[in-house]
């Protein structure tokens, strides 16, 4: 049962932007922010995507506005949250962001620069995917990780996004995943911070 407070969290418009190469998860990971908001916090989403040149390894953008009120434009303007999943994402997303913006980086992909403040939420996804046996499974990771440090989504909303996006058969694949991300996000940061509080 989705908690019914979900949607006094959701401000009018919040934005979320997604960024790495092609076959990581990218727009499934948008997917499920989108469908958890829409769905299962019974608000509003849009969701935009770009590629590179080339379809898999090429560059990859999901970009997810959120409401609790029709969208009138569907484009990112100042995300609150960017989640970074590649080096070259990072040098055009991840450098400069925007004051009070969340951003939230995999160690083993990315290398933040030392200098840029405040420094980004770090969860090693690829790795904890790979000790599950499961390297595909590292985005939902990262959206548990997302549930845990921002309130962009609920956790049940998204938790139920993802139950129902992935294939059949993974369910409790993608669950255990998702919670590991949540757990890591709890007992590195206690889900003090939250995006835009």
């Amino acid at each position: 049962m989705i908690d019914g407070r979900s949607m006094d969290r959701m401000a009018a418009r919040r934005e979320l932007r997604v960024a790495g190469f092609g076959g990581q998860g990218v727009i499934l990971f948008g997917e499920i922010v989108g469908k958890g908001a829409s769905i299962f916090d019974k608000g509003y989403a849009t969701l935009t995507q770009s590629y590179g040149p080339e379809a898999r390894g090429g560059s990859c953008t999901a970009e997810v506005v959120v409401s609790r009120e029709p969208i009138d434009y569907p484009r990112v303007v100042s995300p609150e949250v960017v989640v970074i999943l590649a080096q070259e994402a990072y040098t055009n997303y991840g450098r400069n962001p925007a004051k009070g913006t969340v951003v939230i980086v995999d160690p083993d992909l990315v290398k933040p620069d030392p200098t840029v403040q405040p420094v980004p939420f770090s969860v090693p996804a690829t790795r904890m995917a790979r000790d599950m046996s499961r390297p595909v499974v590292a985005n939902i990771i990262m959206l548990g990780f997302l549930a845990a440090v921002s309130d962009l989504v609920s956790h049940d909303a998204l938790r139920e996004a993802v139950r129902s996006s992935v294939p059949e058969g993974t369910e409790d694949l993608n669950l255990s995943a998702f919670d590991k991300g949540y757990a890591y996000g709890m007992e590195q940061f206690g889900g003090k911070r939250k995006a835009a509080n």
